[in-house]
């Protein structure tokens, strides 16, 4: 009984080990879009303490293309994996 209750433990601290690394890369991918769509889209001189039309459009357009990259990103990865993994560089159908 022991050992099921230090593997329980070990398997817990897997668990946590692996959701800490996803809220680093969460809060990594949160940041670099938020520098490069600030960067792209806010003037360097405030002028006004909201957002003005063309930059809140600009960052609307920014978000939506960044997601996309990162979904075109991942697909890429995913399917140079599964070639790897089965032992061909091409995609499988």
């Amino acid at each position: 009984m022991a050992a099921k209750n230090g593997a329980s433990s070990i398997e817990k601290e897997q668990i946590f080990g692996m959701a800490e690394k996803e809220m680093e890369y969460r809060v990594d991918l949160f940041n670099r879009l938020t520098q490069t769509c600030f960067q792209k889209c806010i003037e360097k001189r405030y002028k006004e303490s909201e957002l003005n039309m063309g930059e809140n459009s600009c960052i609307d357009r920014c978000v939506s293309k960044y997601w996309q990259a990162r979904y075109l990103e991942l697909q890429t990865f995913v399917t140079n994996l599964v070639g790897q993994l089965l032992g061909s560089n091409r995609p499988p159908m």
